[in-house]
């Protein structure tokens, strides 16, 4: 992106009249700024997350100057807390108050499908996603005006059922989610694979926020060989020191947010029990690519003093997944977002890049990334826990390489539906 601006710039500045004629600049593009609007959870249980998204989107802007399409990025933030209402309203202050014109967020699943369905309202406006990984934000009633690089809690399960029913050979397992709309995606992603293979799974939820586990853990049945674990933040914390302190030791299988820095930043009994944990998602601390090696050795260089983890997390990748997005569309639309931005979101329809860990992403035609998964492991390395890709999956669709109709007639993912069927 940048060696075409400066070769841009550098051409017009030596009067360069075929280029001039050819691709004539927009008059907005010589002064005003494109407004930027942030929206990610600094609040509540994925605070933690929520800032070092904002680490990676500050890092990245300050790679490329503030400025894209030849036009200055004035970058707006916003905070959240998780929930959908919230999110709404605060992305409600960002387009109608402070007049962004894109806005990159959010970060939990609920918060995403309220956007998406406010996205639906909007002319002239794109709302492109942060981290939120809900399906049903992008597969069902999608919204022109909103768009995800970042694939989805589905699909970052892609592979992780079946691993546990037929390498590890567990035949039954007891899975404790949050009961809200991303562990419902996560939860639908493994167990459409390990009931298929055979595997039976008794489910136990919780509310988001929930901060007493002791009924839940005495629930989980002595027959389980496995604990699959879909909680994160400040849930997934308090959740696995307590399993740790009742004594627990069944082997951990974690959902994606389980598997994050954030969570393997924290101290305490619940890390011994995570060396071994087996999960799977969009992003891996140790990764042989020359693309991820860059971007943690800029992450560690620009926030090593600054409150940083050893490796950036899944939402600081997510968020940074979905800024490549909107920089390569302003690049290709020359920073013109004229017309109720019809050639911007064709430009981002058609978008083709390498994200931070080197997976190629393109959009499907619900504006849904495709992309890489890998098959994780926790290890311990110069005494830090960090995961380790063992496996990649690659370009896995939103429908898990099943036929769309076939896919949408299983029912939205949920509480009551998680995709637990036995092959017949």
């Amino acid at each position: 992106m940048t060696p075409t601006l400066t070769r841009r710039q550098a051409l017009a500045g030596a009067g360069s009249l075929a280029l001039a004629g050819a691709f004539p600049a927009p008059a907005i593009a010589q002064n005003a700024p494109i407004k930027l609007g942030g929206l990610t959870t600094l609040e509540g249980p994925f605070a933690t997350g929520g800032q070092d998204a904002y680490r990676c989107v500050q890092m990245e802007l300050e790679r490329i100057n503030h400025t894209a399409g030849g036009r200055r990025i004035e970058f707006i933030r916003e905070s959240s807390n998780a929930r959908a209402d919230v999110a709404l309203a605060r992305a409600r202050k960002l387009v109608e108050q402070d007049g962004v014109d894109i806005v990159l967020g959010p970060l939990s699943g609920a918060e995403g499908i309220a956007l998406k369905d406010y996205s639906a309202t909007l002319t002239g406006k794109t709302i492109v996603n942060g981290s939120s990984a809900a399906a049903d934000t992008t597969l069902r009633n999608p919204s022109k005006n909103f768009f995800r690089f970042s694939t989805d809690g589905t699909q970052w399960m892609a592979g992780v059922g079946n691993y546990v029913r037929k390498t590890l050979n567990i035949p039954e397992v007891c899975v404790v989610a949050g009961d809200y709309a991303f562990p419902y995606a996560q939860v639908f992603g493994f167990s459409l694979e390990y009931c298929r293979a055979g595997g039976k799974a008794t489910y136990l939820w919780s509310p988001l926020g929930t901060t007493d586990y002791a009924s839940q853990i005495a629930q989980i049945p002595k027959s389980a060989g496995a604990l699959v674990v879909v909680h994160g933040g400040t849930d997934g914390l308090a959740f696995m020191t307590q399993y740790a302190q009742a004594g627990g030791s069944l082997p951990i299988i974690g959902g994606s947010i389980m598997a994050d820095q954030t969570m393997m930043s924290a101290r305490g009994p619940h890390r011994k029990l995570m060396i071994g944990m087996v999960s799977g998602g969009p992003i891996a601390d140790v990764n042989d690519d020359p693309n991820w090696n860059e971007f943690v050795a800029r992450y560690r260089k620009r926030w090593a003093n600054e409150g940083g983890f050893q490796s950036p997390s899944i939402h600081g990748v997510n968020y940074t997944t979905n800024l490549q997005g909107i920089l390569g569309a302003l690049e290709e639309v020359r920073g013109d977002l004229s017309g109720d931005q019809q050639a911007f979101q064709a430009a981002l329809a058609k978008r083709r890049f390498k994200n931070p860990m080197g997976a190629e992403v393109s959009l499907d035609h619900n504006r849904q990334a495709v992309s890489d998964i890998f098959l994780t492991k926790i290890e311990e390395r110069e005494g830090k826990p960090v995961t380790v890709a063992f496996a990649r999956a690659a370009q896995i669709n939103q429908t898990l390489g099943v036929p769309e109709a076939q896919f949408l007639a299983l029912g939205a993912p949920s509480r009551n539906n998680t995709g637990c069927i036995v092959a017949g």
